[in-house]
């Protein structure tokens, strides 16, 4: 009998004759150069993960897919999936012209026949796609913020699959997954898919989930791009070795799967659902608030717990893989073993335990201990060296403010204090220091000022990265930019920053420099406070009033905040 899901899927590659043909074609076309998350939606095109698509989207594919998660001629799609460009790229372009897409070392992946360009409403696509245009959604912070303003749609001619130089072995495409089970003789396979470490609570819900299924299990974790501040894919593997053989050899596997996640909720299990069905899986679990980005801007969360659930549920069989819905699982002390919270009839009589994500990276940070019965020793040590506690890892401090707001002189304070303390390095990001030594060739129109306060942004999240501090105080006048260089940095350790609320008269009246008054000559333009806004921050870490109040009380407020978020061992 015929597995439908065992059965090879098409690809979008070519022989490789024809490869090696169209590579040297490929020389005279356009280029355009994707960035990681499209290298991510290349590779799922080209080896049928997308499939039934042949390509990135067409406008009438994507207004359906946005509209009602239809495709033009019906098919069920969740997710838009366009090659975004930029304005001015796009100009170059006419419809049917072949473009050569590589990678960011220019290497030729494949080539797209441009059959669309238009200009979308990015605000619907988001109140369609996540539920809402809201920038606390990272998904829809990178629609604004990231993306190109144009998208492109056209098929693709798959040349050759992008390269990873990391964990080759467990990476699979579809078809090496199905034929994997059809040399197994694996006819029902259930799918768990994962952003973060694997702990006991995880091993006993998969556990349940394939003798519920009554499958074998595939562990098939997102390597691509997952939520901005998750766990790097690097350690989230090395603890999925650690902890595969806890599981039984016979009916386990795990795959890497290079996914750029959208965390879009309810929308994104269903997409996962078709991804999987896609890798000749027959079941997936689907769990609480499944790829839920979190909370929104006014401190709810995105979606409710069992969205997902639901919405999985209503397109089960148009999937054509089951969803096993995850029970929530808890751990009994006086049993010495997980439960599912919802079966458990004598609640008020035994010790319910559970440590939540919030919790474990609380523990983590403080260096505090994580017991047995949470996690498995292996993951423990592996997440203890990729996070050592807090008051041993790099961090930021990001003062920003009007121009002599007093900012350098605090900062400088602050270094000082810091450097007595010893035991890291502290690299001091000033104005003057950085426009002498990174920025020399810019200028100060609007988008030379944002390019500054970018690079100050790489550099500080190098020095955080490699268990330094840095110290940056730039005006930073943009809200967007000042996220921006958040989220650089937030990867590798804390961002701290600290409003030095100064008000314009002050500064003013202060005028160390004497810019005020060409400013209020028109002789600088586009100056902070008097001719250019100033975004005061909203939510800082830390607002320091320098009016009345002398710089080492101001340097020390800052060490105290250092301290009470455990970045300084008290």
């Amino acid at each position: 009998m015929q597995h439908q899901n065992l059965a090879p899927i098409p690809e979008l590659y070519v022989s490789h004759e024809s490869a090696q043909k169209l590579k040297l074609e490929a020389a005279d076309l356009i280029s355009w150069d994707l960035n990681a998350r499209q290298i991510c939606d290349l590779e799922l095109l080209m080896n049928g993960g997308f499939s039934p698509l042949k390509g990135f989207l067409t406008e009438a594919d994507y207004d359906g897919v946005v509209e009602n998660m239809r495709l033009e001629n019906g098919a069920l799609w969740p997710i838009p999936i366009n090659l975004d460009v930029s304005e001015k790229f796009a100009e170059g372009l006419e419809l049917g012209q072949d473009i050569a897409l590589r990678d960011q070392e220019g290497v030729i992946l494949a080539t797209m026949t441009v059959t669309d360009r238009w200009t979308p409403n990015k605000a619907r696509e988001a109140e369609k796609v996540f539920g809402a245009d809201d920038l606390a959604h990272p998904a829809v912070n990178y629609l604004h913020h990231t993306a190109g303003s144009v998208y492109l749609g056209g098929p693709i001619t798959g040349i050759q699959q992008p390269v990873h130089y990391d964990f080759r072995g467990s990476r699979d495409t579809p078809n090496e997954l199905r034929a994997l089970f059809r040399k197994l003789g694996w006819r029902r396979v259930v799918a768990f898919q994962t952003r973060n470490p694997l702990h006991r609570a995880h091993q006993e819900l998969t556990f349940r989930a394939a003798k519920e299924a009554q499958a074998n299990l595939l562990i098939h974790p997102v390597v691509g791009m997952t939520k901005p501040g998750d766990v790097d894919h690097f350690t989230r593997v090395r603890c999925y070795e650690a902890v595969i053989d806890k599981y039984p050899g016979s009916t386990t596997t795990m795959s890497l799967l290079n996914l750029a996640m959208r965390m879009a909720g309810p929308r994104e299990a269903v997409w996962h659902g078709l991804i999987r069905a896609n890798h000749g899986c027959t079941h997936f679990i689907v769990g609480r608030d499944h790829a839920g980005p979190g909370k929104n801007s006014a401190g709810e969360d995105f979606y409710g717990p069992y969205d997902a659930q639901d919405l999985f549920r209503e397109y089960q069989d148009e999937i054509g893989v089951e969803m096993v819905d995850f029970k929530y699982m808890v751990y009994v002390q006086e049993r010495a073993q997980y439960e599912p919270m919802d079966e458990i009839t004598d609640k008020d009589d035994v010790t319910i335990l559970n440590i939540s994500g919030t919790e474990l990276r609380r523990r983590l940070q403080e260096g505090l201990e994580i017991p047995e019965w949470f996690s498995f020793p292996e993951v423990v040590t592996e997440l203890r060296r990729t996070r050592p506690p807090r008051s041993q890892q790099g961090f930021t401090v990001f003062f920003t403010g009007f121009s002599g707001s007093g900012k350098s002189t605090i900062a400088n304070a602050l270094m000082v204090k810091l450097m007595e303390m010893g035991g890291r390095p502290v690299t001091l990001l000033d104005g003057d220091i950085v426009r002498k030594n990174l920025s020399s060739e810019l200028g100060f129109s609007k988008e030379h000022r944002d390019l500054n306060i970018r690079r100050i942004g790489y550099v500080a999240s190098e020095i955080t990265k490699n268990g330094g501090i840095a110290i940056c105080a730039p005006i930073a006048p943009y809200a967007a930019t000042r996220r921006a260089v958040r989220e650089d940095v937030e990867q590798f350790g804390a961002f701290i920053e600290v409003h030095v609320a100064t008000t314009i008269e002050e500064c003013e009246r202060r005028d160390r420099k004497g810019l005020y008054k060409l400013a209020r000559e028109g002789k600088i333009k586009e100056f902070t406070g008097i001719s250019d806004p100033y975004d005061v921050p909203e939510a800082p870490e830390l607002r320091v009033e320098t009016e009345g109040a002398d710089v080492d009380n101001c340097a020390h407020q800052v060490i105290l905040k250092l301290e009470q978020m455990g970045l300084i061992a008290g």
